[in-house]
């Protein structure tokens, strides 16, 4: 594991990126702490004692490329990706390494699809968006239930969130796809993204024991209606949040998560139930955890790990689902996340791939 890899980490002194860089000394890799912010990558590095310290601009190129020199794979924790994402790819393909990042904003992980899934793919280069709690935990979950089957009618993914206090990146990240879509939700329906003005529709979901049945905003759009269905053939990705968190999330004083354990994870628990359906049969997966930006960190550094050992199927831009063998990948993150998945008979990796 890890191997003494370097792995370049920007945004490493944001709140995800502290988890991430954690979780890479944990499993033997040595981060590079980059970010914008030169004060706090400083102070960053003063509690993390070896570990380099390069302060990086989006807006400078060569401050980028000296951030990643050497390194053998990149995660970019930095919001909002709709400003990040894309110079970080550029370095990434320069340096000749992969990519990969913890992006949430649907417009964002668009624009890594549109002008990078070529490119990258000419170049053998892997780009991998959205590995995180949203976009590729869900991804991963419905690329399992799928199995066999080489299309679906429906996925549905609801979130079962105890709370939600959110980020200053989270808010950060809002306020910018919010600002996108001028004032509209969007959902992914009839094999399409739509932007509509109407307000989401709140329906009971039959969420698993013992949390049970539950209300939920519907249509609380989510990344997983950009990763699933960019290699999943799905007609309908409907995503789902509990009214409390969607209410915590919106609410402009909802503080900041509170660090409630040694590990610096805060009390959130959460449940993630995912339904696929096609022709009238039905499979399910579910996962159940703690702290949704904890739980990031064990989900990215899994996949550096894979890429780095050639554990992936496709290159290109790619979400987590089509890159790796999503029942093997959640199997390996059995002691961060309790799963209910599929019989192994039908768990065999979607098409589409």
């Amino acid at each position: 594991m890890g191997s003494g890899h370097t792995v370049a980490v920007y945004g490493a002194y944001g709140h995800t990126g502290r988890f991430v860089v954690a979780r890479l000394r944990e499993r033997g890799f040595v981060p590079v702490l980059s970010g914008r912010d030169a004060a706090r990558l400083a102070a960053l590095a003063a509690s993390e004692p070896g570990l380099d310290a390069r302060p990086a601009s989006v807006d400078d190129p060569a401050s980028l490329d000296r951030a990643l020199a050497g390194a053998a794979a990149v995660v970019n924790c930095a919001g909002p990706f709709a400003a990040t994402a894309a110079p970080v790819i550029e370095a990434a393909l320069r340096a000749g390494i992969p990519y990969l990042d913890v992006a949430a904003e649907i417009e964002a992980i668009l624009d890594t699809f549109v002008h990078f899934s070529d490119r990258a793919r000419t170049a053998g280069a892997l780009v991998v968006p959205a590995m995180a709690f949203y976009g590729g935990l869900g991804d991963l979950l419905v690329t399992t239930a799928m199995g066999d089957w080489t299309a679906a009618d429906e996925a549905h993914i609801a979130y079962g969130l105890s709370g939600w206090h959110p980020t200053a990146g989270t808010r950060a990240a809002g306020a910018v796809s919010r600002q996108r879509r001028g004032g509209r939700r969007v959902r992914y329906a009839d094999g399409r993204l739509e932007y509509r003005h109407d307000d989401p529709p709140t329906l009971r979901w039959p969420f698993p024991a013992p949390m049970g049945p539950r209300t939920v905003i519907g249509e609380f759009t989510m990344a997983d209606v950009v990763t699933v269905p960019s290699h999943l053939r799905i007609a309908d990705v409907r995503t789902y949040m509990t009214v409390e968190a969607a209410r915590e999330v919106s609410a402009p004083d909802t503080p900041t998560p509170a660090a409630a354990d040694e590990r610096g994870r805060s009390a959130q628990t959460f449940l993630v139930d995912v339904v696929v359906r096609s022709g009238g049969r039905e499979r399910r997966a579910v996962a159940r955890g703690r702290d949704i930006y904890a739980v990031t960190a064990p989900l990215v550094v899994e996949a550096v790990d894979r890429v780095l050992t050639g554990r992936t199927r496709t290159v290109g831009v790619a979400p987590a689902g089509e890159i790796f063998d999503a029942p093997d990948f959640l199997r390996a993150l059995s002691s961060h996340i309790a799963l209910e998945l599929p019989a192994p008979a039908a768990a065999n990796p979607a098409g589409g791939e």
